[in-house]
């Protein structure tokens, strides 16, 4: 027999259900709203490889306007809405991996830090590491895709000590000299700069520079991205013929800029350069069906990225939560 429900039995169901917890006149007992939520961590396996992805929370840009340029406001804001997302205000979440390979453990990105440049919601990434387990003097390495404020932000405290004292710093050269350069302290570019000095060179000696293409550290293999920053790079991850794509900034958002590859970023330093490199690496990526980790898709990062039109598509994958 076949039972068909319309909305007026739907919702005489539901006043039935609300009857039905009276029990003998007696109202059941209200548990209390708890008010908290899970850790911001999720941990899976790669290989051999242990990867615990930490957040340093929610990023709101704001209104798209003046931030996603290229396409009209009306058709950026469609964008969003037809995907359920606030039209008025576009979040990015800041999605670190650290892996442990056994003999390394290795930290990519480190947030926003102390600056709360775009609000009270970031800067959590050494709560969210406590949380997981991980101590701050265990991290070996401590990868950086760029020097923007959201990328290296935390790899000092408050009082101007780095947080991970055990470990090595790697990011391309051509970043660390355009981003720490104190003649650009008089341009709009000042408060980047004083964010990465004040980040990077208090570990200027444990700074070591990579190339595209170098495999820098075991299964960690350097990609260069230029557009986003002169050295902006993004990361192949590997172990035991497992792979992920660590995108840092090719791509900020996992519909305005994949399905609209060409969009302009308004953060880029050359947003025409930007736009070329992403449509190139994400075709490759594409093409290899190669899985991704981005930093700042939703929580927590993982997932496919697969041709669409004249675009892409993002699949974000399935939690995965038995290691």
């Amino acid at each position: 027999m076949t039972t068909q429900l319309s909305r007026r039995s739907l919702l005489a169901l539901g006043a039935g259900l609300g009857a039905s917890t009276m029990l003998g006149g007696t109202a059941l007992a209200r548990a209390p709203k708890l008010g908290t939520q899970t850790p911001y961590w999720h941990r899976l396996m790669l290989g051999d490889a242990e990867v615990t992805v930490v957040s340093d929370g929610p990023l709101p840009l704001g209104p798209p306007k003046g931030t996603f340029v290229g396409v009209s406001d009306d058709e950026v804001k469609k964008m969003l809405s037809d995907n359920f997302l606030d039209p008025n205000n576009v979040v990015l979440e800041q999605n670190s991996p650290i892996v442990n390979t056994g003999d390394k453990l290795i930290l990519f990105d480190t947030g926003m830090g102390t600056s709360k440049a775009f609000g009270p919601t970031t800067g959590r990434q050494q709560k969210s590491m406590a949380e997981a387990g991980i101590k701050p003097g265990d991290i070996d390495a401590v990868v950086c895709s760029h020097a923007h404020i959201d990328h290296i932000g935390g790899i000092v405290g408050d009082d101007g000590k780095p947080l991970f004292p055990n470990a090595q710093y790697y990011i391309t050269q051509a970043d660390f000299d355009f981003w720490t350069d104190e003649g650009k302290l008089g341009s709009d570019l000042k408060d980047f700069v004083v964010h990465a000095r004040k980040n990077l060179m208090p570990v200027r000696d444990r700074i070591v520079f990579i190339k595209d293409g170098q495999e820098f550290l075991p299964g960690v293999q350097a990609i260069g991205a230029p557009g986003h920053t002169v050295g902006h790079t993004i990361f192949t991850v590997s172990s035991a013929g497992k792979s992920f794509v660590f995108l840092g900034d090719l791509s900020h958002h996992h519909i305005l800029l994949l399905e609209k590859p060409r969009m302009e970023f308004s953060y880029d330093t050359d947003p025409k350069q930007a736009a070329a490199t992403r449509v190139k690496l994400l075709d490759m990526i594409a093409t290899n069906k190669l899985p991704v980790m981005s930093y700042h898709y939703a929580w927590p990062g993982f997932g496919n990225i697969a041709k669409a039109g004249d675009g892409f598509h993002y699949y974000p994958a399935a939690m995965v939560m038995q290691l």
